[in-house]
């Protein structure tokens, strides 16, 4: 159902919500559900599963989180309100990030319920989740890993679980999350409520949905179109700029924009690294997020940026997935995503909750195609735009010290004590001329380097001719469209030396890749881990590229050896 076919419909009054949630949604300020909450909250509350696909930022979050909260006050209260006990609804989402997020919204609504909310993830000291878990809590949010080891140590119990939700599903299943989500859901009571949410649909995650939701009532919402005339919630535009001018094209387009927080995604912990210490030295506040840094470094970089002590965030895809940052105005892709899921997670990012933003990518002229590709499945514009000029940056720092300028003007700040320095000067020089030189100390004062070097345009490539039904490759890794991810294309073999004796778990692999490379989980083919090592087949055009970024990646805390698996090397037992 597309958010066009939906008409203003009931406001949160009218959804059998109880009262203590329409007060604390009243004090949060919310007037009008958003579609989502709309379509999703009625068939919840009635106890149905659900399928729901929405894109990041438009209220999921209250729709399964209300009804939740709602369904397991009045079994709570059926019960005598008892402390103890064991959780009762579960929420599966990918990062450590949005389960913090996620329950810190659910404390806000159900503040007048006295629902225990408790998050639980890596990075965290387990101590204190086994003490809370053991006190009892009503509501668990989880990283499916965190989960799965409290499941296996048997202080997460199952039995008691009425809701489940997995949140962000296809974002687990890219991190590589299959087989433990697979594992929990095996594991819970077969009478529970199930919800799925995510904002994109592939083939596996309505494999999920048949396997393990029972008639589930489905829901697509889409971002809401602007009206004719309107401009669009997320402004979507890009740059063709040769690889060597990326650097100084991105600083040129921050200078243009004047973004109040952005992010900058980036595809390597090392681009992370070098591209933050390029922008430092430009002036900008960068900070660095990526999966090498600790929690607690990670906890201080968010703290930064909240804070506004930092503006600009240099960050890989895993450690940026699940972000909302209420000041975020800019995404920027310093490459082209190599899925178009990936772009719609990274631009999710801002346009939230019916704020402005806008989306700039910087693609290198090969990466014209994929553009176009990711317009053709997003059904979204992406304006291609000219790299800005010399001249383009000198008026654009001319207009801020202008707009500088009149907002002192406008204040009633003390101008008297520089009255004395302006009549003694007009003595002797022109009263127009005096101006000048102020606003000249001004605009100097700002710290605007010297930037004179033109970046040169540059056109992307023409596409390449259509081909057969037969001869349709993917511009990448040579693979066929139409039948996967080894389809087409050759798979080559590579060799990590960490295997099941280090602890190694598939998804270990997959996130190691997906997160530091261009390569998508739905590209890797089999994984074999052996006692001492893994083999794991990679496109063979992207096989440099794996090796290179997994030999500065750790994996379960160690650096191992990566290589290109040799002819003939033993092929462990699974």
């Amino acid at each position: 159902m597309s958010v066009n076919e939906i008409e203003d419909g009931p406001g949160f009054a009218d959804l059998a919500l109880g009262p203590e949630l329409l007060k604390a949604l009243s004090g949060l300020g919310y007037e009008e559900p958003t579609p989502i909450q709309r379509e999703a909250i009625p068939p919840l509350l009635e106890g149905r599963d659900l399928l729901g696909q929405a894109a990041t930022g438009t209220g999921k979050t209250a729709a399964f989180a209300l009804p939740m909260l709602q369904r397991l006050h009045g079994v709570l209260r059926a019960a005598g309100g008892e402390e103890g006990g064991e959780p009762g609804g579960l929420v599966l989402v990918p990062t450590r990030e949005l389960a913090v997020q996620v329950s810190e919204a659910m404390h806000r609504y159900g503040r007048d319920l006295g629902t225990r909310v408790l998050p639980i993830y890596g990075g965290q000291p387990i101590g204190r989740q086994l003490r809370a878990l053991e006190r009892g809590v009503d509501v668990v949010v989880a990283t499916p890993g965190r989960a799965l080891d409290h499941i296996g140590r048997g202080t997460l119990p199952l039995k008691g679980l009425r809701m489940v939700v997995l949140d962000e599903a296809d974002e687990m299943l890219d991190m590589g999350f299959a087989e433990d989500i697979e594992a929990i859901l095996q594991d819970i009571p077969e009478e529970r409520q199930t919800v799925l949410f995510s904002a994109t649909m592939p083939p596996r995650i309505d494999g999920i949905a048949r396997r393990h939701l029972r008639e589930p009532v489905r829901i697509r919402i889409e971002r809401e179109a602007p009206a004719a005339g309107e401009a669009p919630l997320i402004r979507q535009s890009a740059y063709i700029v040769s690889r060597a001018y990326k650097p100084a094209a991105l600083g040129r387009v921050l200078d243009v924009e004047a973004p109040t927080a952005a992010i900058v995604f980036c595809r390597t912990r090392e681009e992370v690294d070098q591209l933050t210490e390029t922008m430092n030295g430009r002036g900008y506040r960068a900070e660095a997020l990526h999966g090498g840094m600790g929690q607690e470094q990670r906890d201080r970089v968010m703290g930064r940026l909240r804070s506004g002590t930092a503006d600009l965030l240099m960050a890989t895809d895993v450690a940026a997935r699940g972000l909302d940052i209420e000041q975020l105005t800019h995404v920027i892709n310093y490459d082209v995503p190599s899925a178009p899921e990936s772009y719609v997670h990274r631009i999710g990012r801002v346009g939230r909750a019916g704020r402005e933003g806008v989306a700039i990518t910087l693609a290198e002229p090969r990466e014209h195609r994929m553009l176009k590709t990711i317009e053709r499945v997003t059904r979204s514009r992406i304006t291609v735009e000219k790299v800005p000029t010399v001249a383009d940056l000198r008026a654009r720092r001319l207009e801020l010290t202008r707009a500088a300028l009149q907002e002192s003007l406008m204040e009633d700040g003390d101008l008297d004590r520089f009255r004395v320095v302006v009549e003694t000067l007009a003595d002797e020089f022109d009263l127009v001329d005096i101006a000048l030189a102020a606003v000249k100390l001004a605009h100097e004062s700002t710290g605007a380097a010297a930037d004179e070097e033109e970046i040169p345009e540059v056109t992307p490539r023409a596409p390449r001719p259509e081909r057969g039904p037969r001869e349709g490759r993917d511009d990448r890794y040579g693979r066929d469209d139409r039948r996967g991810r080894r389809g087409g294309g050759p798979m080559s073999r590579v060799f990590v030396g960490a295997g099941r004796s280090a602890g190694v778990r598939p998804q270990d692999i997959v996130g190691a890749i997906t997160g530091e490379t261009r390569v998508t989980g739905r590209e890797i083919g089999a994984i074999e881990i052996a006692d001492r090592f893994t083999l794991v087949e990679i496109p063979d055009a992207a096989v440099d590229e794996v090796v290179e970024a997994l030999r500065h990646t750790t994996i379960k805390g160690k650096r191992p050896t990566v290589r290109r698996d040799r002819d003939g090397a033993p092929r462990g037992r699974r």
